[in-house]
């Protein structure tokens, strides 16, 4: 009997949307899963149309919106697999794409989590926004993945077709240890949605245990369907949850060495927006800065609940990020790929 597989679906609106992934996974060749819908109190037909259409889904009721962190805590709740495999609702997925994750986590016990290959559902040849072939971190919190630097998207040429360790599997699609899930503590609630998977990966790291992509398994991603890709609320996020993640996951002495470089960056990226007239881009990081200072209690909790599941240092954390600085790479010396960056040449 093979593991039994939780796939854990937050869902909010959308019916055609629900039911081209449920429809999807209906595809599945693995032999033993069950999948839970977890509706953040969806304003459309949504739980009846899943109810009528697929009766074998298990369907978790919210009462209110938790955004992708709570509704993926919720499912988790419920779910009676050893292994946690949360997905986006925009998402389809080749036939085969859950045996090699499992495999994988079967036959190596020090990896906690692993991501597929992602590439855009439009663009079947381009790798997804949202993940690529696995995510990487810079040290001052901006990430990037194997095929996708900022809006650069690689064309998938195979590439990246090696199973590799990265720093965080993408919340589009991963599968997780539900052990190691729930002793770090599950997704911080905090985050609502954007970078709370990579939040979840730092702390599998500061346990002691690995992140990997496994490229042989393949998922479509739509991309945005959930929060405009330039809205507000986006910019907003990704810029306040990086920042709570800088104050709260490293040492306290590295954080405030880190603090003021961000500072900058930020300060930058405000003036170029400024330049381009980008005034959601420039509400997104004032809004992000202000909440974090007057926040300093809610900062200070977390550093607490991060302290009680660290057993490695930082200099450990730092040898698996990107040591430089991904915003000076890309936007100064030009480097637009995974493979401008990281790997070796090749003959």
């Amino acid at each position: 009997m093979r593991p039994l597989v939780s796939i854990i679906i937050p869902h909010w609106n959308g019916i055609d949307v629900i039911t081209e992934c449920l429809e999807s996974l209906q595809k599945t060749t693995y032999p033993n899963f069950e999948i839970i819908v977890v509706d953040n109190n969806s304003t459309d037909d949504s739980v009846n149309h899943i109810k009528r259409n697929f009766p074998n889904v298990i369907i978790f009721e919210n009462r209110e919106n938790e955004g992708y962190a709570g509704g993926c805590n919720r499912g988790s709740e419920i779910a009676k697999g050893e292994y946690l495999l949360f997905l986006n609702n925009d998402t389809i997925h080749e036939s085969n794409w859950i045996e090699p994750l499992v495999q994988l986590l079967e036959k190596n016990s020090q990896i906690a989590a692993v991501q597929p290959k992602i590439l855009n559902y439009y663009q079947r040849n381009i790798f997804d926004y949202a993940g690529g072939a696995g995510g990487l971190l810079d040290i001052l919190i901006f990430p990037f993945a194997r095929g996708r630097i900022f809006t650069e998207q690689e064309i998938d040429s195979n590439q990246y077709n090696t199973k590799k360790e990265i720093f965080w599997s993408s919340g589009t699609a991963f599968l997780v240890r539900k052990t190691l899930f729930e002793k770090t503590g599950k997704f911080n609630e905090l985050f609502f949605a954007h970078m709370e998977e990579i939040d979840l990966c730092w702390r599998f790291h500061l346990l002691g245990f690995d992140v990997w992509s496994e490229p042989s398994s393949v998922v479509y991603h739509k991309n945005a369907v959930s929060l405009p890709m330039y809205s507000e609320k986006k910019y907003y996020l990704n810029h306040r949850n990086s920042l709570i993640m800088l104050l709260t996951n490293y040492s306290l002495p590295l954080s405030i060495y880190m603090l003021p470089i961000r500072w900058v960056l930020d300060i930058v990226a405000i003036i170029y927006a400024l330049l381009q007239g980008d005034w959601r881009h420039i509400k997104g990081i004032a809004k992000a800065h202000a909440w974090i200072v007057i926040h300093p209690r809610i900062l200070f909790r977390k550093r607490l609940e991060v302290k009680t599941v660290r057993k490695v240092k930082d200099k450990t954390i730092l040898r698996k990020m990107y040591r430089g600085s991904i915003v000076f790479a890309h936007y100064i010396l030009k480097k637009n790929t995974y493979s401008e960056l990281i790997d070796k040449p090749r003959s």
